[in-house]
């Protein structure tokens, strides 16, 4: 951890609606003129799209059917952490793209002036100079494992953890939508992935500084046959505090600014779904604020 240069991370595994808490983070940086460096966890991949196809089949063949996004073989975590280890000491370290679509192959290959396919990564680069913060949005943000410890170098670690039905219509619907998977094809997918995500992704959420959890109200029980995902309104958000004191959490300010709101336990506030992106911003404004002044002084 620094307070010269700090690292906020969010994490959560695919599907869980990290964008929600990515958004409530660009307009805090944008009110409280924050400049931040942005780093993607895609782009931590061991593999591009069709290497890790390759991989999968090869693992497949050895008997491993498991073998995932989700899991350490699939992932450089060692450079993961050496980025945030870097950043934290000297605002510096390197960074790369994963490129998802098209569009975003266009836009850094004119700027890098590279030729890159959708599926592929850019080459690695240094971050840019003079930012306030290192923001980390992704799978592996808190990862702890025998080989590395991701989270000791993490300021303020955010988790977004819906209720693993919940997660799954999200996956579901999302990768219909979008990617045009079938139900069988997004199954085999969660199932593949599940020892990793017992094993890697969910002992993050014992890392995380505050934990945005989103419960419906409606009924969940077939993830598999929900035509679809429950509305902000159909939903409560369970926000949980590891250590209240840590970030100077008012909990009455909260429950006086977030109408509807309620304590369920001594560090955890629930508030309306519809309401999570407001709570999100009155919760972490002043975290931020407080740690950009803190490592102004430090500098």
């Amino acid at each position: 951890m620094s307070q010269k240069h700090p690292v906020i991370a969010v994490t959560g595994s695919s599907g869980a609606g990290t964008s929600t808490v990515k958004r409530a983070f660009e307009h805090i940086f944008i009110r409280e003129k924050i400049t931040p460096v942005v780093v993607e966890g895609d782009s931590f991949h061991r593999y591009g799209r069709v290497e890790m196809k390759a991989a999968m089949e090869e693992a497949e063949a050895k008997g491993n059917k498991h073998f995932s996004h989700f899991g350490e073989d699939a992932n450089i975590f060692d450079t993961l952490e050496e980025l945030f280890a870097s950043y934290g000491k000297s605002g510096t370290g390197k960074k790369r793209y994963y490129l998802h679509s098209g569009p975003e192959a266009d836009e850094h290959n004119a700027r890098l002036g590279i030729d890159k396919q959708p599926g592929e990564f850019t080459p690695w680069e240094d971050i840019e100079a003079g930012s306030d913060l290192m923001f980390y949005e992704g799978l592996h943000g808190l990862v702890k494992t025998d080989n590395v410890n991701i989270a000791q170098h993490v300021d303020l670690g955010i988790g977004v953890v819906p209720i693993v039905n919940l997660e799954w219509i999200q996956k579901i619907q999302r990768d219909n939508a979008e990617r045009g998977y079938s139900a069988e094809v997004i199954v085999d997918t969660i199932l593949r992935r599940m020892p990793d995500y017992v094993n890697i992704i969910t002992p993050q959420f014992s890392e995380t500084d505050i934990n945005f959890q989103r419960v419906s109200t409606v009924d969940t029980s077939n993830p598999f046959i929900a035509r679809d995902i429950p509305t902000p309104d159909e939903s409560f958000v369970v926000i949980r505090f590891k250590d209240p004191a840590k970030f100077n959490i008012d909990f009455p300010y909260l429950l006086n600014m977030i109408h509807d709101s309620f304590m369920s336990r001594r560090n955890t506030i629930v508030v309306p779904g519809g309401k999570m992106g407001m709570a999100m911003e009155v919760i972490l404004t002043p975290i931020i604020h407080d740690m950009i002044e803190k490592s102004k002084k430090a500098r």
